[in-house]
């Protein structure tokens, strides 16, 4: 998939394209219907698919502007993941605009003639059916399939997608996330939720841990990836797996526990500034593993992390005896829900047998 960043580096002469336009927070399976049907629009054509999308999201920009932070939504994925699930979903090009005050400014009437016509030659334009833009969202679908017969571009809506009667919407998603249903998230999203990202530098406080937790070796060294977001759609302590350890692209995920948020027992001024961050401690780091990695650290490598089972909220320890305590609990409780998965997955093959 070919990633522009603005409209000047859109390849000139392009033969247009099949659009559709959102922000595609989380990239859930009603996105991803829309975006098979894209796909299969645009070849029709001969043209490639294409998906606008923006950053920040609008809605940040507009909280930001009036000082209401309480206004921006809580963020499913990172730019990062969200590019990646458009690349699975076949999706051949995607255009990401800065929101900025040009753009939540130009007439709706402006963006369809010199956004959608003049710089991308849209030949077909696919929107949700609560589809609204420009200035003050004064566009909306009946205005943009008027402009489309007019200009020579066809556009069609796409309704609501459902799933056991639910409604799929990002909003969905995150309401989902943030009571910790897993399950449901796994439904919308048709896939378990991931962050992946860097692993970078932390305060090294597993290896400080390790005189607090005896028999332990390293302590609880930590894979620690930043969320770019200030407000995640997830918080908590979480079962999960970890992909991308491994020698080859084939290698078993590892299971582990993560921390995301905000670490509430840590000083607010270490390393990484108080922003948000995914801790995961890896239940097990074989031997194999750490001979593969340079010296035996995995900074720097890109990993996918998959938050399977929410164990609990963040919580706020009184010193690093207590903090050692309770990520002890946490592993116990992570290994706990891993066997499960394990029993229930053997009853099942036994029930396949018979």
């Amino acid at each position: 998939m070919k990633i522009f960043r603005g409209l000047r580096t859109h390849r000139a002469g392009s033969p247009g394209c099949a659009l559709t336009i959102g922000n595609f927070d989380g990239v859930h399976r009603g996105h991803q219907a829309m975006l098979a049907l894209l796909n299969n629009e645009a070849q029709h054509r001969g043209v490639p698919s294409c998906v606008m999308t923006f950053e920040p999201h609008p809605r940040d920009y507009f909280a930001a502007l009036h000082h209401k932070p309480e206004l921006a939504p809580a963020r499913i994925a990172t730019l990062r993941d969200k590019l990646q699930e458009l690349e699975r979903c076949g999706v051949d090009e995607c255009l990401v605009l800065p929101f900025n005050a040009q753009l939540a400014n130009q007439a709706p009437q402006a963006f369809i003639e010199d956004t959608l016509v003049q710089a991308l030659g849209v030949r077909y334009v696919l929107v949700g059916d609560d589809f609204r833009f420009g200035a003050k969202r004064a566009g909306d679908y009946a205005m943009l399939d008027a402009a489309g017969s007019r200009m020579g571009f066809d556009v069609a809506r796409m309704q609501s997608y459902e799933v056991h009667g639910l409604r799929v919407s990002s909003s969905a998603v995150r309401e989902a996330l943030a009571a910790g249903r897993m399950d449901d998230v796994t439904a919308l999203l048709g896939r378990p939720y991931s962050i992946s990202g860097h692993v970078v530098h932390g305060r090294k406080l597993g290896r400080q841990l390790a005189e607090s937790a005896p028999g332990r070796g390293d302590g609880f060294r930590t894979l620690n990836l930043r969320f770019s977001h200030w407000k995640p759609a997830a918080s908590g302590i979480f079962a999960v797996l970890v992909h991308g350890l491994g020698p080859t692209p084939a290698s078993p995920p590892l299971p582990g526990v993560a921390n995301l948020g905000v670490r509430p027992s840590l000083d607010p001024d270490d390393i990484n500034g108080g922003r948000v961050l995914l801790e995961t401690h890896c239940l097990q780091w074989p031997e194999a593993l750490a001979r593969s990695l340079p010296n035996g650290e995995a900074y720097g490598k890109i990993v996918r992390v998959e938050l399977l089972h929410k164990l609990h909220d963040e919580l706020k320890y009184d010193g690093l005896d207590a903090l050692t305590q309770g990520i002890a609990r946490d592993c116990d409780d992570a290994r706990a829900y891993f066997a499960s998965l394990h029993t229930q997955t053997h009853r099942q093959t036994t029930r396949d047998r018979i």
